[in-house]
C-alpha cells in the first residue's frame, strides 16, 4: 500500500455518514485524496462506456455546471460517460470521486490515466478492494453500490436497454436515491436504457436546472424534517416537565407501549391521519416511527414488513406529507392529517 493510501474501517468517525442505515456496505475501504463532503450535494452520473458524441457532451457539461454550483460529481472512472463527467467536473473547478473496481492503485482503464492522476487532487479515489486488486469483472457490478450510496441523484447518460448502468439505478432506488435519465432518441440503442427508466418513472434530467432543484427540493425537505424532529423533541421535554410522562409503561401496556412513552404523550397525542387504519402499511409505519427517525431497514425490523411492502407503502407517504426524508435515507413521520 503506498504512502498516499489509507483505510478507513466501518467504526471511523471518517467512514460516510451516507452508508448509515444501508445494507451490504463495506467493512472497509481504501482512499487515496479524500471522501465526499457529508455537507455538500452529491449526484452519480453513470452510463455507456461506448458513448456517443452527444452523450460525451452532455455527461462532461452535467458534470461542468454541477461542479461550478458546489455539486460533488461521483462516478467510476470508466470510459464513455464515467470519465467524461469526471473530466467536465475537474474543468467546472470542482470535486469529483472516483469509486473502482479494482485496488486504489491500480488504474483501470489505462487510457484515463491522466484523469487517475488528476482525482486525489480534486476529490478522491477510493476502493472496497485492497491495493493490488485487479480490475475483475464481477467487481464492477458490486462496487456500482458505493457509487450510489455516496450520491443524493444519481443521472444516467446514456445506456443500452441491458447495461451495468440500470445495476446502479437499482442500488440507487433500494438505498432511497432519486434517479434521472437524459432523454434520447426513439431507436436509439445507446437511448434504450434511458427512454425505458423515463417510461418506469425517473425523472427527466433535461437540464442541469433541473438537477439543482432537485438537490435544492431534497435540502428543504431535510430541513423540514430536522425542524419536526426539533419540535417533537421540545414537545417531550414540556410533557416530561408537566409530568404527563412516566417513563414506565404499565403492566397492561407493555406489548402495545414505545419508547417508555405512556398515554398522555406526545405519540399517543397524534392519531393516525384520517383513512388511515393502524393495521394498513401505512398506519403500521406511522405507529413505528412515532417521534424517532428510522432507516428503513430499522423500520423493515420494527414492524414485519418487507422492504418492498416499506418502498411501496413510503413512496407514496412522501408525497402525501406523512413522513419526511432526514438526510441519509432515515425517515420521521411529521404531520397529521
Amino acid at each position: 500500500m503506498s504512502d498516499s493510501t489509507y483505510i478507513i474501517s466501518r467504526n471511523s468517525d471518517m467512514y460516510p455518514a451516507r452508508f448509515e442505515g444501508l445494507s451490504n456496505m463495506p467493512e472497509e475501504l481504501y482512499v487515496m485524496g479524500v471522501l465526499p463532503d457529508e455537507n455538500a450535494p452529491a449526484v452519480a452520473i453513470v452510463g455507456a462506456r461506448m458513448c456517443s458524441r452527444y452523450g460525451h457532451n452532455i455527461a462532461f457539461t452535467f458534470g461542468k455546471k454541477l461542479a461550478e454550483h458546489g455539486v460533488s460529481v461521483i462516478s467510476g472512472m470508466a470510459l464513455g460517460i464515467d470519465g467524461a463527467a469526471q473530466e467536465g467536473a475537474l474543468s467546472g473547478g470542482g470535486k469529483t470521486y472516483a469509486v473502482l473496481g479494482c485496488g486504489v492503485d491500480v488504474c483501470y482503464p489505462r487510457s484515463n490515466k491522466l484523469l487517475y492522476d488528476q482525482i486525489p487532487e480534486h476529490g478522491g479515489i477510493l476502493s472496497e478492494f485492497p491495493p493490488g486488486t485487479q480490475p475483475l469483472p464481477y467487481n464492477f457490478p458490486l462496487r456500482n453500490r458505493l457509487i450510489s450510496a455516496l450520491a443524493d441523484v444519481v443521472i444516467v447518460v446514456e445506456a443500452r436497454k441491458k447495461s451495468g448502468s440500470l445495476i446502479t439505478v437499482d442500488y440507487a432506488l433500494e438505498q432511497g436515491r432519486s434517479v434521472y435519465a437524459v432523454p434520447g432518441r426513439v431507436g436509439d440503442a445507446l437511448s434504450d436504457g434511458c427512454n425505458y427508466l423515463i417510461a418506469q418513472g425517473a425523472g427527466i434530467a433535461w437540464s442541469v436546472e433541473a438537477i439543482i432543484e432537485e438537490l435544492s427540493m431534497q435540502a428543504s425537505l431535510s430541513n423540514a424534517a430536522k425542524a419536526a424532529r426539533l419540535a417533537a423533541a421540545a414537545k417531550l421535554r414540556q410533557l416530561s416537565a408537566e409530568g404527563k410522562i412516566s417513563g414506565k409503561c404499565p403492566a397492561e401496556e407493555k406489548s402495545s407501549c414505545k419508547s417508555g412513552l405512556t398515554e398522555g404523550s406526545a405519540v399517543n397525542e397524534r392519531p393516525l391521519p384520517l383513512g388511515v387504519d393502524s393495521g394498513s402499511l401505512k398506519g403500521k409505519i406511522l405507529l413505528a416511527l412515532g417521534s424517532e427517525t428510522y432507516s428503513q431497514d430499522e423500520l423493515a425490523e420494527r414492524t414485519g414488513l418487507t422492504v418492498s411492502d416499506l418502498n411501496a407503502a413510503m413512496g407514496e407517504m412522501l408525497l402525501l406529507g406523512y413522513i419526511e426524508e432526514v438526510g441519509r435515507a432515515r425517515y420521521v413521520r411529521t404531520r397529521e392529517r
